[in-house]
């Protein structure tokens, strides 16, 4: 029999029962507008953990000297030639930071906290989150900018305010313990407190003086580190291996290696996507078996006539499972294009805000934005016919042992 006549037999079918043909198609609609719409939520999770982790003073390439990360201080800082700017053949770079990062202790004139004095040049920070922080009174200007910008919080906590002074205490190149005040600039306000008790920030050339090693007196060029933003983040390795030959005897590290709990949950989230899809359509696999055996029962006399006439068993067992997989396929399509409107309504993001504490906790921002991708729409519709084909195989199974003479007795 033509392959033609079994697809309109299957259509003819269709409209014969629109009930019950009908929920089925609901059922795998919504299913699949429900994963589309819980993988864009998983994907925008995913992909705000990798941006929060690149611009927290990572990038997606960070140079440090080869022992900073374990003892890191001002001992381990090395020299950034002057005029530098970074070529890979490669790679093409967004952006890149010199910059100082060293443990320190703020004292005011009533408490005193432990954070990461963080010396940068204001015009490289597009990278980082630096650029987007908002200021209460003043930023810092340029990298020869010798006052100091610190988070609400810590403010707070030092129960201090802008134009007020402060004095920093860590440890210089060589060594020794130094102490400088600090005249507060501005402070800045962060998604959660846990960036503005972190950090504090300074002028970069001005930090290179304070911090100097006065046996030497070379302050030029003094850094513990340089973060490069790539336009393509898969890249990242590539850029690796250049600039080792860049920087020798440095440690040249990605985000990964640098936030190995964020490369963690990144790769966790993939694996969630598909946990969750499956969970989903394997439970819509198990009502589509069902309703296509229910559907062969109802016609058990039609499919004994149709055998009694001459109709071979593997063109019963084709028609059931076309009828199957047109269901399915409508299904698909109606379901992706729910969950892509849902996702369109869900673009302005979802304010989570309530919750700031914990979603900080967890590296996200305030505000999750869904994030699409075609290739995981392709992927959920190769996988549902995959599942749709493998529930239509019992059902057809069973219509094929169906013997005409006891059919037509029914």
């Amino acid at each position: 029999m033509p392959f033609k006549l079994i697809l309109q037999l299957s259509v003819r079918n269709l409209f014969r029962y629109p009930r019950r043909n009908g929920l089925l198609l609901v059922a795998i609609a919504f299913a699949l507008a429900g994963a589309t719409l819980t993988n864009s939520l998983m994907r925008g999770w995913q992909y705000d953990m990798l941006d929060r982790a690149v611009e927290n003073l990572v990038g997606h390439v960070k140079v440090q000297a080869s022992e900073y990360r374990d003892d890191p201080n001002m001992q381990h800082s090395f020299v950034l030639p002057e005029n530098y700017m970074p070529q890979l053949s490669g790679v093409e770079i967004a952006g890149w930071a010199p910059r100082i990062k060293v443990p320190a202790v703020v004292l005011s004139e009533r408490q005193s906290r432990g954070v990461q004095l963080v010396a940068v040049d204001p015009e490289r920070e597009g990278i980082s989150f630096f650029s987007e922080l908002k200021f209460t009174g003043e930023k810092l200007t340029d990298a020869e900018d010798g006052r100091i910008v610190i988070g609400a919080e810590l403010a707070r906590q030092l129960q201090t305010r802008v134009g007020r002074k402060l004095v920093v205490l860590t440890q210089s190149a060589d060594g020794k313990n130094r102490e400088r005040g600090f005249r507060i600039a501005g402070t800045f306000d962060a998604d959660g407190t846990s960036l503005e008790k972190a950090f504090a920030f300074t002028g970069l050339a001005s930090a290179q003086s304070f911090l100097r090693d006065q046996t030497t007196n070379e302050t030029a060029g003094l850094v513990t580190e340089v973060s490069f933003l790539l336009t393509e983040e898969p890249l990242r390795e590539v850029a690796v291996s250049e600039l080792e030959v860049v920087f020798p005897n440095k440690d040249i590290a990605d985000w990964r290696v640098l936030q190995p709990q964020v490369a963690e949950m990144f790769v966790l989230a993939d694996a969630s996507i598909y946990i969750i899809f499956l969970l989903m359509m394997g439970g819509l696999a198990f009502g589509l078996v069902n309703t296509l055996i229910a559907a062969v029962m109802e016609r058990v006399r039609e499919l004994g006539m149709l055998r009694a006439i001459g109709m071979q068993r593997r063109v019963v067992l084709a028609q059931v499972v076309v009828e199957s997989m047109m269901i399915m396929c409508v299904g698909i399509v109606l379901g992706l294009a729910a969950g892509c409107l849902g996702v369109w309504a869900l673009s302005d993001g979802i304010d989570l805000s309530a919750f700031a504490e914990g979603i900080d906790a967890f590296g996200m921002s305030a505000l999750l934005i869904p994030v699409l991708h075609f290739e995981d729409l392709w992927l959920f519709s190769g996988l549902s016919l995959i599942l749709g084909f493998i529930a239509s195989i019992f059902p057809a199974l069973r219509a094929v042992r169906i013997k005409p003479l006891m059919a037509m007795n029914r």
